[in-house]
């Protein structure tokens, strides 16, 4: 697995890239070394919704548009999270060739998150998987994720909340339509929560834990380019639910 630190100036690019990268790796093959982790973060609020969400009834779309948010649509599933500053984001490429048993859904939903865990917790002690693709502490969620599966890859992605400002997800996000249980109906300042650590501490982490060697050293700079123009920079695309 090669690493892919990079984070664009664009924040609908951020998201293309994502898509991309996952392009890329199928056009690749079955060639071991398409797996990619990639840290990167957004430089501004942002609220990404998932791909099947409809934004009225998840994002508070009047108190983004009074403070310039921006409400853009990610390629995968699984609802709304608003990321920024002290977020950072995570997007991991798998090949299902070579890890056939992340074709199951649950499987690949345990490895990665299960791989996140452990390296959390050899930070902060006990970390927990709770609900379809969370992590907690102290029963409290400090990463939302999601996927998109391909032929031969699948794209997994997500958050991991360090030093964001928990009351911009109580301002811009509404009630989700789905509660896992251990949420027990709690509001988003409630249920939401900062890791007492630095964001190098996590990067670190993160690419311990998934073994990168080495640094990708070409990107899909024009597909990026045309997925922004096509898609993430549309509001057909980002308000199409």
């Amino acid at each position: 697995m090669q690493l892919l630190d990079l984070s664009l100036p664009q924040s609908a690019g951020n998201l293309a890239l994502d898509e991309a990268l996952l392009e890329a790796a199928e056009a690749a093959g079955s060639q071991s070394d398409s797996e990619v982790l990639r840290l990167w973060k957004f430089d501004r609020p942002t609220v990404v919704v998932g791909r099947g969400s409809k934004v009225e009834d998840e994002v508070n779309r009047e108190f983004c548009d009074s403070v310039s948010i921006p409400i853009l649509r990610r390629c995968s599933g699984g609802t709304s999270v608003t990321v920024g500053p002290g977020c950072l984001l995570y997007s991991l490429v798998l090949n299902t060739d070579l890890r056939p048993e992340l074709k199951d859904l649950d499987r690949a939903h345990q490895f990665v998150m299960q791989t996140i865990c452990d390296a959390v917790a050899r930070l902060l002690g006990r970390i927990e998987f709770q609900g379809t693709c969370d992590l907690t502490w102290q029963n409290r969620k400090f990463s939302g994720n999601s996927l998109r599966v391909a032929r031969r890859h699948l794209l997994y992605h997500g958050t991991l909340l360090f030093d964001f400002p928990i009351d911009l997800v109580q301002q811009t996000l509404r009630v989700p339509p789905r509660q896992p249980d251990y949420r027990e109906g709690r509001s988003h300042d409630q249920f939401v929560i900062n890791l007492p650590l630095g964001e190098l501490q996590l990067r670190d982490a993160m690419a311990d834990a998934f073994e990168v060697q080495g640094n990708l050293q070409q990107w899909p700079q024009e597909r990026v380019h045309q997925l922004v123009e096509s898609r993430y920079s549309k509001s057909e695309w980002n308000f199409r639910h």
